[in-house]
């Protein structure tokens, strides 16, 4: 533990890395809070959660079918434009939707100005990963950014919704929706006058095709465990609630999904510190396969005690892969898409959430609620012989070595 803690002592002390690290949890503040505050808004307003569903989920379609386009323009003009653009557009949309329900001007206005918030969402999110390509040279030191970057995401995953909860049980859901668009503005002029911007620029004209980072095989294979990995979480993320309701105590839904966060941000932490020689795929390939372990073991344990602890061991390996597949991207995408990749990466990301949840309601329905356990097994099983292929694909042995770049 003291080498663990002499690195990030030695890591954090490295020219802006604090800031940095700071500038990515308020940065990403709104990501977990807009979506929750927007639907409880709308289910309010609408009195229905089909309805507010439906209209959240053109938020986040138009946001994934719009990432990538914003990450093309980045890497070809930098990021201010596509920033200062959406830094206007999104919080007018966010403010259009709450307009739009005081004044009662029906359901389609409504969802135009989600898919338009969606589509205009700012990339200040996938900036805050393409920034570490940029900062480090060295892939020890991404994969240990990109761990602490892993962690960030769990605490905003954590505060964001507590923050929209607190709001919503003290001053209701209009004024909850209402904060997360000043949250989400405070935090566009965080990012934009922080040094990360110097970190991210637009590269030098290249060989460049329709289809982008999705013409290379490497990140191809990158791409699907990103979504077999996505899809295991998915499956957990409808597993914890539909299993707790199974046991008639719907609140353990939500007990079971905190320890599974404070495991992945432990051992995201603790897999940061780590220094270990082996190539980051096979590394990706352990922490996939390791996974397999505790999520079996959900469907065979029903004590409450125990079934928590599987949980916790389980989401300890989720940041550890999600460190992993941020440092192949990194690697693997030419410096002339590598924004558009990161995009995708988040794409495939949202996407495999999606299936695994829907194929999670599916199979708790048709088979029992311990079953998403073993799909999302099955998956990370699956995502684990996909990093070996890439290892063969790439014919790498050891990691790469070098310094850190300075700015």
């Amino acid at each position: 533990m003291r080498r663990i803690a002499d690195r990030y002592r030695d890591f954090f002390r490295q020219a802006d890395v604090a800031a940095l690290v700071g500038v990515a949890l308020v940065a990403r503040m709104p990501f977990g809070m807009v979506g929750l505050a927007m639907l409880l808004f709308l289910r309010e307003a609408f009195g229905s959660y089909a309805l507010a569903g439906s209209i959240s989920g053109v938020y986040f379609v138009a946001m994934a079918i719009g990432a990538p386009i914003q990450g093309r323009l980045i890497d070809r003009a930098g990021p201010v434009p596509t920033l200062l653009v959406t830094a206007v557009v999104h919080p007018a949309a966010l403010l259009a939707i709450l307009a739009a329900v005081q004044s009662g001007a029906g359901l389609s206005p409504v969802a135009v100005a989600a898919a338009c918030a969606g589509a205009f969402a700012p990339p200040t999110n996938v900036l805050t990963r393409t920034l570490w390509r940029h900062r480090f040279t060295a892939e020890e030191d991404r994969r240990r950014a990109f761990a602490v970057d892993a962690v960030m995401i769990e605490l905003n995953l954590t505060l964001g919704p507590a923050l929209v909860a607190g709001l919503v049980a003290g001053t209701g859901t209009t004024v909850a929706f209402g904060v997360a668009i000043v949250v989400t503005i405070a935090s566009l002029w965080v990012f934009t006058t922080s040094p990360a911007l110097k970190y991210v620029r637009a590269e030098a004209a290249g060989a460049r095709t329709l289809l982008g980072p999705l013409a290379d095989t490497r990140l191809l294979l990158v791409f699907a465990a990103t979504f077999g990995l996505a899809t295991g979480i998915g499956f957990l993320e409808v597993g914890y609630p539909g299993y707790a309701t199974a046991l008639s105590a719907p609140a353990l839904g939500g007990v079971f999904l905190s320890l599974s966060s404070l495991g992945s941000a432990i051992g995201g932490a603790l897999f940061g510190g780590l220094a270990l020689r082996a190539a980051i795929e096979r590394q990706f390939a352990a922490a996939a396969a390791l996974m397999t372990v505790p999520l079996a073991l959900h469907y065979t344990l029903d004590a409450t005690a125990a079934f928590a602890f599987v949980a916790f061991l389980a989401g300890a390996l989720i940041a550890p892969c999600i460190a992993c597949q941020s440092v192949l991207v990194s690697r693997l995408a030419p410096p002339r898409f590598i924004t558009e990749a990161f995009t995708w990466s988040s794409t495939f990301i949202v996407a495999g959430l999606g299936a695994g949840m829907a194929s999670g309601g599916w199979l708790i329905e048709a088979a029992g609620a311990k079953v998403p356990f073993l799909a999302s097994a099955a998956a990370m099983g699956a995502v684990s012989l996909g990093a070996l292929a890439m290892l063969r694909a790439s014919g790498r042995r050891e990691p790469q070595t070098g310094g850190a770049k300075s700015p």
